[in-house]
């Protein structure tokens, strides 16, 4: 069976996942929202949509409605792969979202994820 792209995953059966890695280390799913909407733009409503929909991650990541100019500032390696090196957008800014979910998991405090 061939692997699918990040791009072409469900972002709403991930979603789930990344709350759970978070809840898993004492985190909250309006921490993970807090990630996801400062990443993409989306406000709580527009997550709740996509997610309701079922988009893949290429539909989420290209239709958000202002991806963070600060999420360039995202380093460090996510499944031992280096974010800055990703050359595929779609599979970098998932790969951000993974890191900043990483770092709430490790206990970072949330304004420091959000690179505030």
């Amino acid at each position: 069976m061939a692997r699918k792209s990040i791009a072409e995953m469900s972002f709403s059966k991930v979603y789930p996942l990344l709350v759970q890695k978070a809840e898993r280390k004492g985190r909250t799913r309006a921490e993970v929202d807090a990630a996801c909407c400062w990443l993409t733009g989306y406000d709580e409503a527009g997550l709740a949509r996509q997610l309701e929909r079922g988009v893949t991650y290429q539909e989420f990541f290209d239709e958000a409605p202002a991806l963070n100019p600060n999420r360039a500032l995202i380093t460090g390696k996510v499944c031992g792969v280096d974010v800055a090196a990703i050359e595929d957008p779609v599979e970098r800014c998932a790969r951000y979202l993974d890191k900043l979910v990483d770092e709430l998991a490790r206990g970072k405090a949330l304004e420091k994820v959000l690179r505030s």
